[in-house]
């Protein structure tokens, strides 16, 4: 296992501004409640917070290198360990872990112990089909694009819609290579 950088999640935790939690999860519910009534179809609304929560991570990523002072990840399994323990501490305050690793390194599920956007939340039979957190795949998938990893995220269990945990399966489709800018003295 990799690892952690010099500052690991509980720190920078401790050290982060927070809005209050019952805040954060009512804004976020009320967001999702809008777009229910905005979109209408349920699929529609799963593509609306994914791209929502993509436009989130291509920023988050910023801060998340800037306050966790870690050094560049090797590997996909590094990247994925740093996203389960520093990120996810680092802006939810829960703990995750990787685990279901394929042979090649290239997909694992990250498991989160907790939650906070779902406090509160009960889901009407109306909404079946519902991943009423896409927006954490559309954080994951955006932010390892800006660290030149095109992935694929989705949910693999879901407490609201009848599982026993949350769980994210990350596949990493390629890794970009690292374009760099013409050189100006040619």
């Amino acid at each position: 296992m990799p690892t952690v950088g010099p500052r690991s999640g509980d720190a920078i935790f401790a050290n982060v501004d927070r809005v209050n939690a019952e805040l954060f999860t009512l804004t976020y519910g009320a967001i999702v409640c809008q777009l229910l009534t905005d979109l209408e179809e349920v699929e529609e609304v799963n593509k609306q917070l994914d791209q929502m929560g993509y436009n989130i991570g291509t920023r988050l990523i910023d801060e998340f290198l800037a306050k966790a002072n870690i050094s560049r990840c090797v590997d996909f399994k590094e990247t994925a360990e740093m996203i389960a323990k520093v990120g996810f501490k680092m802006f939810l305050g829960v703990t995750a872990s990787v685990t279901n690793w394929d042979v090649e390194g290239t997909c694992c599920n990250i498991v989160l112990e907790d939650n906070p956007l779902v406090d509160f939340v009960e889901l009407p039979d109306t909404c079946q089909g519902l991943y009423y957190c896409n927006v954490l795949c559309g954080v994951i998938r955006g932010a390892l694009e800006m660290v030149s990893m095109k992935t694929e995220v989705t949910w693999v269990r879901d407490v609201l819609q009848g599982d026993d945990s949350y769980e994210l399966q990350v596949k990493l489709l390629k890794q970009v290579p690292e374009e760099y800018p013409y050189k100006d003295d040619e």
